[in-house]
């Protein structure tokens, strides 16, 4: 792939090398809020302008929105610049992933990518800036990079030095405090036919509490709980999901339970991570694919390739909105993309390999990380024989009155079934709610077979 290489061939050795895993000085760490943005990304425009600086991202909601509502779009007025086809596609390989280059192929005359004026609305509350600034000088990866310390509340490694860094970041990115949704999910066939999944979801982020600090951290060793119950299609309604995700996956692994409605038990389920396919998913993404990674990253070598300016979905509020209703987005072979916004953005380029004597269906992933939120914003993924099998896509926007930049919708695409699955829709269920007042006492078995009780 062309402009993957910023980095000298010289310091991408020393990205990889086990001396990379020292903490940034002081005088590297004023950087942020400088020259850098808070959080790291390079403040500054790019060469030609067509990615510009950073101000500050969304500061506040915009006008006629209360909470409750979905967002409405601050740039319903920008204008389509260029519109990227199978036909003209070599014209812009420079910017697009493997993955997306393979997509225009598989579907000539029905994908295109609309293209827009760069936003670089990603932002988060001050305290998370103030942290972010604070971690970039104490935190250290641990248990050969299956853990993290030294770090609360922000991305633990601003200024990365290495792959497992980038991965962390997006792993701990602040989305909130406490959040309640309700989301839905499609799994079109070939045709286009497709059952909606309803879910309703939970979210306590003890990692992101404001009040939180290194020493709770270091005595919980807990990154986040989260609690998922099926409420749609009524054969599925009741199945449910708990997990405890820790920051040191070595010293304790990842806790689950699920709640199955024809036994009426809650079992513990220790192979809810990796490969395990996702839950109600129809088989077409892995537990590890949830929020585009998740979970140890203990199977991999991963190498940090460099940064490089490429097409993501940005600002997508027109795919968010509630005006559209499920059947206007959900399609044969893949979503529809006269909703989806993408723009020019710089994104860290991250290489998972897996290790010799490690298990998992996707042999090679390639993230793309956007350096302004830490959100893997595009996956490609490999298969045993070195072809590309799944392409990921995350759709984010800032939702502003917390603010944080998250995704709307993720969509996984299965090349080998022509196949695709849509999660994360929320056009016709109520919003996000960021104001939840959830306890630890929310996320127990217990907690987790009331919830799937029907």
């Amino acid at each position: 792939m062309n402009n993957l290489g910023i980095l000298s061939a010289a310091v991408m050795v020393a990205l990889s090398a086990p001396s990379a895993l020292a903490k940034v000085s002081e005088a590297e760490a004023a950087k942020l809020g400088t020259e850098l943005t808070p959080m790291g990304a390079v403040r500054a425009a790019n060469a030609d302008g067509s990615i510009p600086a950073w101000d500050g991202g969304i500061k506040s909601a915009v006008a006629g929105y209360e909470k409750g509502m979905h967002h409405p779009d601050p740039f319903s007025q920008d204008k389509i610049e260029f519109t990227i086809t199978n036909a003209n596609k070599d014209k812009y390989k420079a910017n697009l992933s493997e993955g997306q280059m393979k997509l225009f192929e598989l579907y000539p005359d029905t994908y295109k990518m609309n293209v827009y004026q760069t936003r670089r609305t990603a932002s988060v509350p001050q305290f998370v800036y103030d942290a972010t600034k604070a971690n970039a000088t104490r935190a250290e990866l641990v248990s050969e990079g299956n853990g993290v310390k030294g770090a609360s509340i922000g991305v633990p490694f601003p200024m990365p030095q290495n792959g497992l860094e980038v991965i962390w970041n997006h792993v701990l990115r602040f989305r909130g405090v406490d959040v309640e949704t309700a989301r839905s999910q499609a799994a079109p066939t070939a045709g286009g036919s497709y059952t909606l999944v309803e879910t309703s979801e939970e979210i306590r982020f003890q990692y992101a509490r404001p009040e939180m600090t290194l020493d709770k951290l270091n005595a919980t060793n807990t990154l986040f709980y989260f609690k998922q119950v099926v409420t749609q299609p009524a054969r599925l309604a009741g199945t449910a999901l708990l997990v405890k995700e820790t920051m040191d996956q070595e010293a304790l692994p990842r806790q689950a339970w699920t709640y199955n409605t024809g036994q009426r038990r809650v079992r513990k389920a220790p192979n809810v991570a990796f490969d395990t396919p996702g839950s109600v998913s129809d088989g077409l993404r892995t537990t590890d694919d949830f929020d585009m990674f998740n979970g140890s990253p203990v199977r991999y070598n991963w190498e940090l390739i460099g940064k490089q300016e490429v097409y993501i979905p940005y600002n997508d509020y027109k795919l968010h909105s509630d005006k559209l209703e499920y059947d206007q987005i959900v399609h044969p072979g893949h979503i529809n993309p006269e909703f989806v916004r993408w723009e020019k953005h710089r994104v860290w380029v991250v290489k998972a390999q897996l290790k010799e004597g490690m298990r998992h269906i996707y042999k090679t992933r390639t993230f793309y990380i956007d350096e302004d939120s830490w959100q893997v914003s595009l996956a490609d993924m490999y298969d045993n024989r070195d072809e590309l099998y799944r392409v990921a896509v995350a759709h984010g926007l800032n939702y502003y009155e917390v603010p944080t930049h998250w995704s709307t919708l993720e969509v996984f695409h299965d090349l080998q079934s022509r196949r695709y699955l849509a999660m994360g829709l929320d056009n016709e269920g109520r919003m996000y709610n960021f104001d939840a007042k959830l306890s630890e006492a929310n996320f127990t078995p217990a907690a987790l077979r009331r919830a799937g009780i029907r």
